[in-house]
C-alpha cells in the first residue's frame, strides 16, 4: 500500500491517462473484472422523444470529463481515484486514492491510501452522476462506480497531493507552463523524479521546446 501511496505517473491531458492507465491494468496480475454503466439522456420539455434518437450505444461511447467511462475494468490490487465527494466526513473526497482489495457485482472494497483516513476500508456503490453543464451540450445520467483507475493521473488531479516517486509524460511541446510547475512540485525531491518526453511522431525525445526554468526544489532537502 506504501509503495502506491509514494508514486504515481502524471500526464497532462485524459486520453494520455487512460492509455497508461489500460497498459498498467494489463501488466497487474489477477482476474480482471468489468462493470458496464447504464446511460440514459434526460430529455427537456421540448425533446420528450430525445432518448428514442440518441441510443444507448451512443452514450456508451461518450467519455465525458468528471463522468467514469462507461467500461470500467479493475482488478484486485488495482489503484483507483474517487471522482466526486462521495463521504467528506470518512475523508472519500474528488481525489481520494484507494487500492481494489474485492469485488462484488454491485459494491467494491477498497482501502484508503492518502489523506487522513490512510488504512481503512471502504465500501463503494455505483451512484448516478451527471457531467457538468459546461461539458456537455445536454443532460445524461450515467450509473456507474465514482471512480477511475489511477496508476496515472492528470497534473491537475495531483494537485495537493505529495509524491515521492514521479514518472511525468510529457508531449512535445510542453503547451503548459503552469501544468509543467504543478507537475514538477508533486515530487519532494529531483531523484525521485523521471520524465518521458514524446515528439509529435510518438517517439520518445531527450529535449523539449519553449519551457522556461522553473526553480521547483529550492527549498528541498536534496
Amino acid at each position: 500500500m506504501s509503495y502506491l501511496k509514494e508514486r504515481g505517473i502524471l500526464a497532462p491531458k485524459n486520453s494520455d491517462v487512460d492509455e497508461i492507465n489500460s497498459i498498467m491494468l494489463s501488466m497487474l496480475l489477477g482476474e480482471m473484472k468489468t462493470f458496464n454503466s447504464a446511460d440514459k439522456l434526460c430529455p427537456t420539455e421540448s425533446e420528450s422523444n430525445v432518448q428514442d434518437m440518441n441510443p444507448p450505444e451512443l452514450l456508451h461511447s461518450l467519455n465525458l470529463l468528471g463522468l467514469p467511462n462507461h467500461c470500467l475494468q479493475l482488478k484486485v490490487r488495482t489503484p483507483i481515484m474517487l471522482l466526486r465527494n462521495v463521504n467528506q466526513s470518512l475523508g472519500l473526497c474528488s481525489g481520494t486514492r484507494l487500492i481494489v482489495d474485492k469485488m462484488g457485482n454491485r459494491v467494491i472494497e477498497a482501502r484508503v491510501i492518502t489523506g487522513s483516513r490512510v488504512g481503512e476500508k471502504v465500501l463503494l456503490s455505483r451512484i448516478v452522476l451527471t457531467p457538468s453543464k459546461n461539458h456537455a451540450p445536454f443532460t445524461m445520467k450515467r450509473r456507474q462506480f465514482p471512480i477511475k483507475l489511477a496508476f496515472t493521473m492528470t497534473i491537475n488531479k495531483s494537485q495537493g497531493q505529495t509524491l515521492k516517486n514521479v514518472g511525468l509524460y510529457l508531449p512535445n511541446p510542453i503547451f503548459s507552463h503552469g501544468q509543467l510547475y504543478v507537475a514538477l512540485s508533486r515530487v519532494t525531491s529531483p531523484s525521485g523524479l523521471k520524465v518521458l518526453i514524446i515528439n509529435k511522431q510518438g517517439i520518445p525525445d531527450d529535449v523539449t521546446k519553449n519551457v522556461v526554468y522553473i526553480e521547483v526544489f529550492s527549498g528541498i532537502d536534496q
